[in-house]
């Protein structure tokens, strides 16, 4: 009697007992900060991953990530135990993305992610307004200088009446000359005549 009470408790215990020691070979997330859909104002300085047994730091690769899938994560990840922190470098307000994957005992792969949303991000960086100095100096147009007018001929050309009074003034002295020399062969002829008939 009691050997089949014995071996009906081991039909029932033994099925109970053989899943689950393949579920505690498995390594999986028990929780995070900030929590998984929860909403923060403050950026946390890190992110925590806890863990049901110690992931091995060869095995462990994790990614976070913001708005317009821009890295968030600001080092590698640390270890302690169970626990997993990697440095937070907040960007834009918005949704951020922690995904991990681990190893576990029996060697298969674990990997998930969690998700919070941060409602007020940083600032981002104005551009910058300075221009770089022009190495050409600005060029000045020169005044112009106004052009002096051609300068005229100083010499005045003779008047025309001067030249025609100095060539009539010449000529009237020949005319003068030529009648007095008519006038003494004149005379001279006409005393010839009278002393050739006295």
């Amino acid at each position: 009697m009691a050997r089949g009470l014995l071996v009906l408790g081991l039909a029932v215990v033994v099925p109970v007992l053989l899943p689950a020691a393949p579920a505690a070979a498995h390594n999986s997330l028990t929780g995070s900060d900030p929590k998984n859909g929860a909403r923060v104002a403050t950026a946390p300085k890190r992110i925590e991953l806890r863990f049901l047994a110690s992931p091995a730091p060869a095995t462990t690769k994790i990614t976070v990530t913001g708005p317009d899938n821009v890295s968030a994560a600001g080092g590698a990840p640390t270890f302690a135990a169970n626990r997993v922190s990697v440095p937070f470098t907040p960007g834009a307000a918005g949704l951020y993305i922690v995904a991990y994957r681990i190893g576990s005992a029996d060697g298969h792969p674990v990997s998930g992610e969690i998700r919070f949303t941060l409602t007020t991000g940083t600032a981002a960086a104005p551009p910058s307004t300075t221009a770089a100095p022009s190495s050409a100096a600005p060029t000045t147009a020169a005044p112009s200088t106004p052009t002096a007018p051609p300068a005229t001929s100083a010499v005045s050309p003779a008047p025309a009446a001067d030249e025609a009074d100095d060539d009539g003034g010449t000529g009237w002295l020949w005319a003068v000359g030529a009648a007095v020399v008519l006038v003494a062969l004149g005379a001279g002829l006409l005393l010839r005549r009278r002393s050739a008939r006295g």
